[in-house]
C-alpha cells in the first residue's frame, strides 16, 4: 500500500485507515459505480472541503471508488465502523 495522501479530490485528508485482516467488511451497505457493485475498499480517508465531510472508499492506490457525505469526522468514523468491523482502532490521523 503506498502512502496515504494529504489530498484527494480537491480536499484536505484528515485521517485514513487502512482496511487489513483485522477488520470485517460487514457488507451491510453496497456502493455502486458505472461498472455494478463496488468490491470492499482497501483503505478509508476522511477529508473535509470547504463545507462538507466525505468519507471516502479507496483501492490500494489511494483512488477514490466511492464516498458518503456527513456531517462531522466522527460521524463518518461511526459510518466506517458500520461498515468495516474493527476499522476504529486503524485511524491514524493525517499530519
Amino acid at each position: 500500500m503506498i502512502p496515504a495522501p494529504t489530498e484527494l479530490e480537491g480536499a484536505k485528508v484528515i485521517a485514513t485507515a487502512v482496511v487489513d485482516e483485522t477488520v470485517r467488511a460487514s457488507r451491510a451497505t453496497i456502493h455502486r459505480g458505472p461498472d455494478g457493485v463496488i468490491p470492499p475498499a482497501s483503505a478509508l480517508a476522511i477529508v473535509e472541503s470547504e463545507v462538507s465531510v466525505y468519507l471516502f472508499y479507496c483501492d490500494r492506490e489511494w483512488q477514490v471508488l466511492a464516498d458518503t457525505w456527513h456531517t462531522s469526522a466522527s460521524e463518518a468514523k461511526a459510518q466506517a465502523e458500520f461498515e468495516y468491523a474493527g476499522i476504529s482502532k486503524l485511524w491514524k490521523d493525517a499530519v
